[in-house]
């Protein structure tokens, strides 16, 4: 299975394309689309507050429930912190996302084919690798 780049119109792999909707997820605010007003991860509401501790404990929640609730092709095992409380503080957080990962979840098979993880950084533009 693959998909198409948003931003660059190629196409792109099974994996990659599950990283892009991680991507759309993160990005979209709830409310934000008409036919779907329950999609999103709740992320962006967050924005602007001060940083506490059990607002980041809730931030981290919401970016796996936002996985588990919107990308069948990711279980999440666990969200760990990868930034010291200087980035954190100037807005720089970044995050590493452990998963199972399962292939075929779009086509009603969620065996998990491995476990993979990836780093999301947020800054001035959010970033998955």
């Amino acid at each position: 299975m693959s998909g198409i780049d948003r931003h660059t119109g190629k196409l792109i792999g099974n994996y990659e394309s599950a990283l892009q909707s991680i991507e759309v997820i993160f990005t979209t605010r709830i409310g934000e689309r008409i036919m779907r007003r329950h999609f999103g991860a709740g992320l962006a509401e967050l924005l602007g507050r001060a940083m506490t501790v059990p607002l980041f404990a809730a931030w981290q929640m919401l970016l796996a429930v936002g996985i588990d609730l919107w990308e069948p092709r990711f279980r999440v095992r666990g969200v760990y912190v990868s930034a010291n409380p200087t980035d954190v503080r100037l807005g720089n957080a970044g995050v590493r996302i452990e998963v199972d990962w399962r292939p075929r979840a779009l086509v009603g098979d969620y065996s998990v084919d491995s476990v993979r993880s990836f780093s999301i950084r947020f800054g001035a533009s959010l970033q998955i690798q």
